[in-house]
């Protein structure tokens, strides 16, 4: 795997499920409710997180004005089955506020923010910021995960840090624009982006043991 065009096509060819939920991979993307899910995602099970969404969904708190108005006691109880819900209770009512009183709205917010101020937040990591950029705001954020180190692990490459991983995923694909079209011929960057971390994600879901992906598939 000399470079992440070859694996994204390889990828592509298994027809992975990626767009089963929502065009863009992460399911309700393009609203609030994937900034709630990316910091209640952290260290936890995804449909544990759906559990604790579907929580707030009953209390109307998928939004910013929806989380702003119910107390962090009834905020920790709605998402408990996340996991770490004290920290992430604080965190969520912190970050729900400077988002309020910086951008005003949600569209503004999708509009106006950028990496630098997420990840200024407390509890806003790499991740948790592009996960929010490109899956909430549809912005060109490639996601890398634990998932995609290990990947990336199994194919022989040894990455000193997220930016180091996240810049061969997207070296890979600036100088294929035109082998890109043919796998995504409407589909802008942002969400090329999306669906490859998507991808990624879906294959390990199945092909991960322990530390260890199996890539036959891949290589074959």
């Amino acid at each position: 795997m000399t470079n992440s065009y070859e694996l994204l096509k390889v990828l592509y060819t298994l027809q992975l499920p990626i767009q089963a939920r929502d065009p863009w991979w992460w399911p309700n993307s393009g609203t609030y409710e994937v900034v709630i899910g990316a910091v209640l995602t952290q260290n936890t099970k995804w449909q544990k997180v759906e559990e604790a969404l579907e929580n707030l969904r009953t209390l109307e708190a998928l939004t910013i004005e929806g989380l702003a108005k119910i107390d962090e006691e009834s905020l920790r109880e709605a998402i408990k089955p996340a996991g770490f819900y004290n920290t992430k209770a604080k965190r969520l009512k912190l970050l729900n506020q400077s988002i309020g009183d910086k951008f005003g709205d949600f569209e503004t917010f999708q509009a106006e923010v950028d990496r630098r101020w997420l990840l200024g937040k407390k509890g806003i990591g790499e991740e948790t910021a592009d996960a929010i950029l490109n899956y909430a705001c549809y912005g060109e954020a490639m996601v890398v995960d634990s998932y995609t180190a290990a990947l990336l692990r199994a194919f022989g490459y040894d990455f000193e840090d997220y930016r180091g991983i996240q810049g061969w995923l997207i070296e890979g694909l600036k100088d294929y624009d035109i082998k890109v079209r043919e796998l995504f011929p409407r589909e802008p960057k942002a969400q090329i982006y999306a669906l490859f971390h998507g991808m990624i994600v879906e294959y390990c879901k199945r092909y991960k043991k322990g530390k260890s992906v199996d890539v036959g598939l891949l290589e074959g």
